[in-house]
């Protein structure tokens, strides 16, 4: 008669303990060996996830000789049309605007002794012509106005009087205007205010005409502190980066009526940029002093919503994003910042 394993173990303490310890060994081993593979894969998945969210990756060879950049670049504009990337800088004997091409390559450069300070810069793509827009928040003889250019360099006009800050509508003059943005059909808005006196936004007919303005030092709904930059989206909704009160407000283009607001995303950090993506799916909002740029959903047409952060491009600690821009061919993200004194370009990542 056979007997059972323990049964022999009787009378051998020794051997029997010895092989209880084995069993439990092999227990111990079987249930924990799962756990460790599951927060693994747990572990791989959440990677994963991350990852995916990650829509954007940073170009290292953009451009290829960045020692061109002599300067600090504040603004930075892509030619659709051409694939231009026109990149505005400030400092002393510099040329003001630099041209490269989006793969990289020094075309150009502006030698003006029209611009002082420049900030914001726009490139204007029409059937009727190719034009650049910069404004200059300089105290000296050219600054405190807003000038437009062909794209070799060459003055074409001047919204305000250089060199004067001022609050007048008629005849229009300005304080460190921010920003500029126009559209197809030649509207044009201007956040004016980047710590002046006019913490105001415009709209100005293509003919220069005023259509309306928003403004005045607050927190109400179309009043600002500090509207560092301002967009116009496909359905007629006007985004301005209310940077002072960390807020994005957001307007009809038509009436200037308030739509709503976007405050919750910005407690860290005010909004310096407002620009879309090629798919016009986000906005491309930069936060200067936390060194991140954020990719926000776009509500469609109806209610603001809340905003709804999607991807986070985190930079090192010396970049600090300032104004973008967005190829509309590549959809590339070109980002002017001020720590590191560059452009750097951001590409979509493919595995998307």
């Amino acid at each position: 008669m056979k007997r059972s394993f323990w049964s022999r173990m009787q009378g051998k303490p020794g051997l029997g303990l010895c092989a209880l310890a084995a069993v439990i060994t092999l227990l111990l081993v079987h249930s924990c060996k799962p756990q460790s593979l599951q927060k693994e894969h747990e572990s791989y998945y959440s990677a994963q996830q991350e990852e995916s969210m990650q829509l954007y990756k940073l170009d290292a060879n953009w451009p290829k000789n960045p020692d061109l950049f002599t300067g600090v670049p504040y603004g930075v504009a892509v030619d659709p049309q051409n694939s231009l990337v026109y990149v505005a800088q400030r400092g002393d004997n510099v040329s003001k605007v630099l041209v490269f091409t989006e793969e990289g390559y020094f075309k150009g450069k502006w030698d003006t002794d029209t611009l002082e300070m420049p900030h914001g810069i726009f490139f204007v793509s029409t059937n009727k012509e190719n034009s650049i827009w910069v404004t200059d928040v300089g105290n000296g003889i050219n600054g405190h106005s807003i000038k437009k250019y062909s794209p070799s360099g060459n003055l074409i006009s001047v919204l305000g009087t250089p060199g004067e800050a001022g609050t007048s509508l008629t005849p229009l003059q300005f304080d460190q205007p921010a920003e500029i943005f126009v559209e197809k059909n030649g509207d044009l808005y201007i956040a004016d205010g980047d710590g002046g006196l006019n913490n105001r936004v415009l709209k100005l007919t293509d003919q220069f005409w005023l259509e309306w303005t928003l403004g005045g030092n607050g927190t109400n709904p179309g009043q600002f502190y500090i509207p560092h930059s301002v967009a116009v989206d496909d359905v007629g909704r006007v985004w301005v980066a209310d940077r002072g009160n960390k807020r994005i407000q957001v307007f009809d283009k038509t009436s200037g009526e308030p739509l709503g607001l976007w405050s919750t995303c910005f407690t860290d950090d005010g909004p310096y940029s407002v620009r879309f993506t090629a798919d016009k799916k986000y906005m491309v909002v930069a936060q200067l002093n936390i060194n991140r740029v954020l990719l926000i959903s776009v509500p469609p047409i109806g209610d603001i919503g809340a905003c709804n952060v999607v991807s986070t491009i985190q930079m090192a600690d010396k970049v600090r994003p300032h104004l973008v821009d967005v190829s509309i061919k590549t959809g590339s993200i070109y980002v002017a910042e001020l720590g590191a004194e560059q452009v750097q370009k951001y590409v979509i990542r493919r595995n998307l």
